[in-house]
C-alpha cells in the first residue's frame, strides 16, 4: 500500500484488537463431498478437535503452494519457516492454526514488503505487522507467504513489470485481475482456503470474479484498522478472498470493528440466509455507459431470474447515478496516491524515478496529478462527495443491486498491465471496470458471488450492491444463493489437490 494509500487511500475503521475475535466459527451448510480441500471453517473444525494438527495443516498448505508456485505466480515471498514455527504453539482464536496469505501491500513483521515495485527491491523488513495483519493473526490465522500484487495496487490485474504475471488457474493465459490478484489465484487453485484482500477501487470484487471466488468489499470503517472513523474519500478497506460464503462471514466476524470507536454497531457471525425478501434492481451498463459482453449479460439476467424464482421482488433495470465525468474523475484521484507514492521513491532512492523502478503507468499518473491545480483538485474531489450522496440517495429504492463486477470474461494477460500506452489503458480500464469504483466512493459494501461460467470455462461474478452497513443482508443472500446454485464442487485446471 505504500503511502499512496496509508494516507490519501488509506483504510479508516475502528476499534482495536482486543474483542476482534469470537471464540469459533460456528459451520454453516455447505456442500463439500465433492471437494478435497476443507475450506478455512472446516479445517479449524478439524484442527479444533484435533482431527489434524495445526502443523499438518501448515505443512499441506506449504506443499501445495510448492507444487502451484511454478504454474500460477501467486507468491512473492514465502514465510513457511515462520509459519512452521508458529505453528509448533498452541493456536487459538476462531481460525486458529488455518494456513494463509497476506497480500504484498500490508506489512508482516520481519518480512520486506515489495508493493509489487521493482522501486523496493532493497527495503528493509518490516519491523511490525500492520493493524489489520496483526488483528488476522490474532483470529489464529498463519501466514505461509505473501500474495502477488500489482505495483502499489493500481491496476486490476497482477502482472507487476518487476515480477512473473499471476496467472489465473482457470486458464493460465487469462488475468488473475487485481490488485489481490495473488491471493484469488491462490484460492482458487487450493494452496489456501482462503486469502486475504484489500479493496481501493474493486480490488476484493475483480479477483474474486475472475477467479470463481466470493469476496465482500465491507463498509468504510466497518473494520479494524489503527485510523478510527470512516472519512471522506478515504478508498480502501480490507477483507478476504474465499470459497465459501460461511469463511467470508466468518473472517468478517473475526475482524470487524467492536470497539467504542466502531463506526457500524457490530454485525457478529452470519450462519445463514434470511426468509426476508428483498427489493432487487438490476444494473447492466457501467460508469461510462458501456454493455457488459453477451456471456456476462446472460449470466446477470440468469441471476435476477433465480432471484425472481426465490421470491425477490425485482424493481427492474437501473444506472448508476453517477455523472459521465464519474470514471475520469476517480481516475484523476487516484493518480494523486500515485504522486504521492512517486515522491516517495523518489526521497528514498535519492534520484529521479524513472522506469527502471515505477512502470509507466505510474509515472504518467503522477505526471498527470501534477498538472492538477489546487481548484482542479477540489472541483474533483466535490464531485466525487456528491457521487458518494447520490449513491446513498438511489440505494435507497433497492434492497440489493446487482450487476456485473467485470464487463468481460477475464482478460488475456498483457491486456491491462501497466506498460500499455496510457491512453488506450485508459480506455480499456473505464470499459472494463465500470461498476466496483462507487462503492469506494461512497464507502458502501459490495460483494462479489461465482454466478457462471462461459462457454469456454471461465468464471463470472455478480455484484450485489448495498447501502452503507449492510452487510449482514448481503451475507444472508449469499447464503441463499450458495445454497441454491452452489459452486464449491468446481475446480479450475490447475489444482493443488
Amino acid at each position: 500500500m505504500r503511502l499512496t494509500r496509508r494516507s490519501l487511500m488509506a483504510t479508516v475503521y475502528g476499534a482495536g484488537l482486543a474483542a476482534c475475535a469470537p471464540a469459533a466459527v460456528a459451520p454453516a451448510s455447505v456442500p463439500e463431498a465433492s471437494h478435497d480441500l476443507p475450506d478455512a471453517t472446516q479445517l479449524a473444525s478439524m484442527i479444533r478437535s484435533k482431527e489434524i494438527s495445526a502443523a499438518e495443516a501448515v505443512e499441506e498448505a506449504i506443499r501445495r503452494a510448492e507444487a502451484i508456485q511454478p504454474q500460477i505466480n501467486f507468491l512473492v515471498t514465502d514465510t513457511f519457516a515462520m509459519a512452521r514455527e508458529k505453528a509448533k504453539a498452541p493456536v487459538s482464536g476462531p481460525f486458529g492454526g488455518v494456513p494463509f496469505l497476506v497480500k504484498d501491500l500490508d506489512n508482516v513483521a520481519g518480512v520486506v514488503t515489495r508493493y509489487g515495485s521493482a522501486s523496493s527491491a532493497s527495503a528493509p523488513p518490516a519491523e511490525k505487522d500492520d493493524t489489520f495483519v496483526a488483528a488476522m493473526f490474532t483470529a489464529g490465522l498463519i501466514c505461509i507467504g505473501k500474495s502477488a500484487a500489482p505495483e502499489n495496487g493500481y491496476l486490476p490485474t497482477t502482472e507487476p513489470l518487476a515480477f512473473a504475471p499471476s496467472k489465473n488457474p482457470w486458464d493460465t493465459t487469462r488475468s488473475t485481475a487485481g490488485s489481490s490478484g495473488g491471493a484469488g489465484a491462490a484460492t482458487a487453485a487450493g494452496v489456501v482456503p482462503m486469502a486475504h484482500a484489500n479493496d481501493g477501487g474493486g480490488s476484493i470484487r475483480l479477483p474474486a470474479a475472475n477467479n470463481g471466488l466470493v469476496g465482500l468489499k465491507p463498509s468504510r470503517g466497518r473494520m479494524i484498522s489503527e485510523q478510527p472513523g470512516a472519512r471522506p474519500l478515504d478508498l480502501g478497506v480490507e477483507g478476504v478472498v474465499s470459497r465459501t460464503v460461511r469463511d467470508t462471514a466468518g473472517f468478517f466476524a473475526a475482524t470487524e470493528a467492536t470497539g467504542a470507536a466502531a463506526v457500524f454497531a457490530p454485525v457478529g457471525l452470519v450462519t445463514g440466509a434470511s426468509k426476508t425478501r428483498l427489493k432487487v434492481g438490476v444494473l447492466s451498463k457501467g460508469f461510462g455507459g458501456f454493455e457488459a459482453q453477451t456471456e456476462v449479460a446472460g449470466i446477470l439476467q440468469a441471476t435476477a431470474k433465480l432471484l425472481e424464482t426465490a421470491g425477490h421482488t425485482m424493481v427492474g433495470q437501473t444506472t448508476w447515478p453517477t455523472a459521465p465525468t464519474f470514471g475520469d474523475d476517480f481516475l484523476a484521484y487516484w493518480s494523486l496516491g500515485a504522486a504521492q507514492g512517486v515522491a516517495d521513491v523518489e526521497k528514498m532512492l535519492g534520484k529521479k524515478a524513472d522506469e527502471t523502478v515505477v512502470e509507466p503507468f505510474t509515472l504518467t499518473m503522477a505526471a498527470n496529478a501534477a498538472k492538477l491545480k489546487p481548484a482542479d483538485i477540489d472541483a474533483i474531489q466535490q464531485r466525487l462527495l456528491a457521487a458518494a450522496v447520490a449513491y446513498d440517495e438511489w440505494i435507497k429504492g433497492f434492497d440489493v443491486v446487482i450487476s456485473p463486477v467485470f464487463a468481460s470474461p477475464p482478460s488475456p494477460l498483457g491486456y491491462l498491465r501497466g506498460d500499455v500506452p496510457f491512453d488506450t489503458l485508459r480506455e480499456r480500464l473505464l470499459q472494463e471496470v465500470g461498476y466496483t469504483l462507487i462503492h469506494n466512493i461512497s464507502g458502501a459494501p459490495a460483494m462479489c458471488l461465482p454466478m457462471g461460467w462461459t462457454t469456454s470455462g471461465l468464471p463470472v461474478g455478480i455484484q450485489f450492491s448495498g447501502a452503507n452497513g449492510a452487510e449482514k443482508m448481503l451475507l444472508e443472500l449469499a447464503y441463499e444463493i450458495e445454497a441454491a446454485q452452489p459452486w464449491i464442487g468446481r475446480k479450475p485446471k490447475v489444482w493443488a489437490g
